[in-house]
């Protein structure tokens, strides 16, 4: 890919947009992702439950980004948190951090008013990909 070439992510493993916008950009080397929701990508539904289980199906949702642009989680190298709850923090930190179990990647976490579909969790990340 030449250095000023953009090309779009897209995988059936995550969901679709709910929006004008595309699962990632590749460019200049890097994966910039939008943000994931827990929705989860078989039924299109957003799933509710624990915020540890949403947790994981974000993750999960990136994961399927990061292998369609070619690279994985050792690639990320910042991610951003939005939260509806700043009192989940401990809790989506535990499962966030078995998904970066060494040399974790920059982050911010914020509380936010509210999310797309009435999430309570939306993740998003910048990568090296290949």
């Amino acid at each position: 890919m030449a250095a000023d070439e953009r090309t779009v992510v897209d995988t059936q493993d995550a969901p679709k947009a709910v929006g004008p916008y595309s699962q990632g950009i590749r460019t200049g080397g890097l994966l910039f992702s939008s943000g994931q929701i827990p929705i989860d990508p078989a039924s299109g539904t957003l799933i509710s439950g624990p915020i540890e289980e949403q947790t994981r199906r974000v993750m999960e949702n990136l994961r399927a980004v990061l292998e369609a642009a070619g690279t994985n989680f050792g690639g990320v190298v910042r991610t951003t948190i939005y939260l509806t709850n700043l009192s989940d923090f401990a809790k989506v930190n535990a499962v966030y951090a078995s998904y970066f179990p060494s040399a974790p990647p920059a982050r911010s976490t914020v509380q936010v008013a509210a999310l797309p579909l009435g999430a309570s969790i939306e993740i998003d990340l910048i990568a090296k990909a290949p």
